[in-house]
This record gives C-alpha cells, sequence and structure tokens, in this order.
C-alpha cells in the first residue's frame, strides 16, 4: 500500500509499483533520472508486461538545473500515448528524492495519482557508501537492461 505524503498520492516500493504497472493497463513508468544515469546505469525494462517507460529528465546533467518544461514536455508525451489524467503515474529516479519533486509537480499540474518510487532504481547507500545492495528495482531483481 502507497504511503501517503503530501503533495502527491505517496510512496510505493519496487515491488508494489511492479504490481501497478502489471495489473493496471492505465499506469505508466516515468523515469526522471539524467541521460547519462539512463546510458550508465541502466533502465528499467518493461517488456514482460508489454509496456515502455516514459524518460523525462527532471534535472539536467551537469548542472542539476531542474528541467523548467518538465511537466509540459511529461503532460504532452502523455497526450501522445493516451494517458487519462486519473492514471497512475509511476516516478522513480536513483533513490526516489527527484521522482518524489516530479511527482508533486506533476499532482500541482493536474494528474491526480502520482506516485513516488522510495528506494528508486539503485536504493540508499549502504554501510560501505554503495549502491544497488539495500533496496531498489535493480535489488528486488525487477527487470532492466543496459545500451
Amino acid at each position: 500500500m502507497p504511503h501517503a505524503s503530501a503533495g502527491y498520492r505517496g510512496d510505493l516500493t519496487v515491488e508494489e509499483a511492479w504490481e501497478i504497472l502489471g495489473s493496471d493497463a492505465s499506469a505508466n513508468l516515468i523515469d526522471v533520472r539524467t541521460q547519462a544515469e539512463w546510458a550508465y546505469v541502466g533502465v528499467p525494462s518493461l517488456e514482460a508486461i508489454g509496456k515502455s517507460p516514459i524518460f523525462i529528465e527532471w534535472q539536467t546533467f551537469p548542472t542539476n538545473a531542474i528541467v523548467p518544461s518538465f511537466t509540459s514536455l511529461l503532460g504532452a508525451e502523455l497526450e501522445k500515448r493516451g494517458v487519462a489524467e486519473e492514471a497512475p503515474l509511476l516516478f522513480v529516479c536513483r533513490s526516489g528524492s527527484r521522482s518524489r519533486s516530479a511527482a508533486i509537480a506533476t499532482t500541482s499540474s493536474g494528474y491526480v495519482n502520482c506516485y513516488n518510487i522510495g528506494p528508486g532504481i539503485e536504493g540508499p547507500l549502504d554501510g560501505t557508501g554503495h549502491r544497488n545492495s539495500v533496496s531498489g528495482w535493480k535489488v528486488a531483481g525487477l527487470p532492466w537492461s543496459q545500451t
């Protein structure tokens, strides 16, 4: 169950996100990491459930400036895909911070079911300062690929 939060519908675990994506045909995954992360870290693969993620940067690399046109870019892509404003939109980034901000901004723009995938693709740092060992999309064994 999502953990409710102010400004958006709440946080999901990666397992909850995968369940929603697989069971709700209208649900979409929006990866808000940078192009560099998509290329070097890898991307979630939704082929097994007949879907493809939406890739729109929340912040640019290397400056980390927030993309001012994020919600309009996303809105255009959702419209192109025929996604209704009530459809579940699941946002993901490296560890859940940027995706939470993107979910809040998208909720403010009129989409009512925006969720943050809390642990993200790589999860938080472990005790030795590394990701991909505590939690996240990859640690859970969910499908992903590199180009």
